[in-house]
């Protein structure tokens, strides 16, 4: 059997485990809807106030179904780019399980070279993640198109590469920290820990206007915020071309992006979108080659103790 064969064969099975376990299934689809209807049932009343608060500044008065609609994106872009992470890091329990079990151990004992392993962990945990990301924005565009749907269709294909970019940023990170973990205990409290923080230190949350400036200077240090960044970009932009058709001044326009991240600053400089692809799309570079390095390295020490012993 070719390599390839073998890491096809591997990766298939990786997805086999996660699917067959029903509740880890569940546990990794139902955060994400969780987190929606959250937003929607409590936090989307205070956003459409916001909304309307700067409205009523420039003498504009918006439809509900858009303002309703754009409560709605940015919700939904909040949860898209958190969820990313959050769900990578559930998905990935495959191959903690199989450490705990032994059954990395007696793959290992099989004609399956180390790199070929660890490949298939992290290529079945981006496809996982990706199919559970993909039906939580099907079920929020579904929302959307309910409440009010100002999404043109080339943004929705971007939306698409966002998702693709973000689910990529949170395989690779959870592929180097779990790397190191190896018990049940461990993995509880990584994922407990990046469920409860990430979301607000990547400024998902809460608007990074809410924040002091000289927290939101150090979250906009932080790659996850750009992943919330370009997500925010092409979920609103729809909604804004179309309030400033309606009537709302420029002025009105930037004040939205900027109160709800549509605009991203570091200090005083705004942040193009495409300098928050470059930014994304190299930490990703980044953790690709730390994970490799790990995996190298782990793989070195296994062959010198098997060696040894």
């Amino acid at each position: 059997m070719t390599e390839f064969k073998k890491l096809w064969a591997l990766t298939l099975r990786n997805m086999k485990c996660y699917f067959k376990d029903k509740f880890l299934f569940f546990v990794s689809l139902i955060t994400p809807m969780i987190l929606l209807v959250l937003f929607v049932t409590f936090l989307r009343t205070v956003y459409i106030d916001s909304f309307n608060g700067i409205f009523s500044m420039f003498g504009f008065e918006a439809e509900e179904k858009l303002v309703n609609g754009l409560a709605g994106s940015w919700l939904l872009s909040s949860v898209m780019s958190v969820c990313a992470v959050t769900v990578a890091i559930c998905s990935n329990a495959v191959m903690i399980q199989d450490k705990i079990d032994g059954v990395v151990n007696d793959l290992r004992t099989s004609p399956v070279k180390g790199t070929t392993l660890s490949l298939s962990y992290f290529i079945a945990n981006f496809l996982v993640t990706l199919l559970v990301m993909l039906s939580v924005l099907v079920v929020g565009f579904v929302y959307l198109a309910a409440v009010g749907w100002y999404i043109p269709a080339a943004n929705v294909a971007m939306i698409l590469v966002d998702t693709l970019c973000c689910v990529l940023f949170g395989t690779l990170l959870a592929g180097v920290i779990e790397s190191f973990i190896s018990t049940q205990g461990a993995l509880s409290a990584v994922s407990t820990l990046v469920s409860s923080l990430y979301g607000f230190i990547c400024g998902a949350y809460m608007p990074l206007s809410q924040f002091a400036s000289g927290v939101r200077n150090v979250i906009c240090v932080l790659p996850g915020t750009y992943s919330v960044g370009i997500m925010r970009n092409h979920f609103m932009s729809g909604y804004v071309e179309e309030l400033g058709r309606l009537g709302l001044p420029y002025e009105g326009q930037q004040a939205l992006l900027d109160g709800f991240d549509g605009n991203i600053y570091v200090g005083k400089t705004q942040m193009p979108l495409w300098s928050m692809y470059v930014i994304l799309l190299g930490t990703c570079a980044l953790l690709l080659a730390a994970y490799v390095s790990i995996v190298i390295v782990q793989n070195d020490r296994r062959a010198k103790n098997k060696i040894k012993s």
